[in-house]
């Protein structure tokens, strides 16, 4: 078992992180284009902001790519310490992978049709898998 396997989870999230990225952007600035705002213009502000005058569809990825820096950074916290720790092998490594993939069906489903109780029912599961790391890390370097 390599204790290493846990990184591909945390690499692939990363990622995809900067996939969010390019969409939200690839659909933001043709939108505040065609919105007529002039960003040089722009003073302050956050792209909360924004809200009011882009369509929703368009901010959707915009909310995604927030979520993904939120409870995914406690996610790379456990997942570097399980590394670390010689613990991000086996079990750990596939709650990762089904945390990643929870995740970026999360950001699909929010991006695209934003159902709510949809995306709230694969946020649960990503979080029970993240909260099974949050467990086995602390059983591990605590308890041990």
């Amino acid at each position: 078992m390599d204790t290493n396997d846990i990184l591909g989870p945390v690499a692939t999230l990363v990622l995809w992180s900067m996939i969010m990225w390019v969409w939200m952007y690839a659909t933001r600035i043709p939108a505040m284009s065609r919105a007529k705002i002039d960003a040089a213009k722009m003073v302050g502000g956050t792209g909360k902001s924004l809200d009011e005058v882009l369509p929703p569809e368009v901010q959707w990825k915009a909310h995604n790519y927030n979520h993904l820096m939120e409870q995914p950074t406690v996610f790379y916290a456990v997942a570097l310490a399980l590394a670390i720790g010689g613990m991000g092998g086996g079990l750990n490594a596939q709650l990762a992978w089904a945390y990643v993939g929870l995740r970026i069906l999360h950001s699909l489903i929010q991006a695209t049709v934003n159902r709510v109780m949809w995306r709230f029912g694969i946020f649960a599961l990503a979080s029970l898998a993240l909260i099974a790391l949050c467990l086995h890390a602390f059983i591990g370097f605590v308890l041990h």
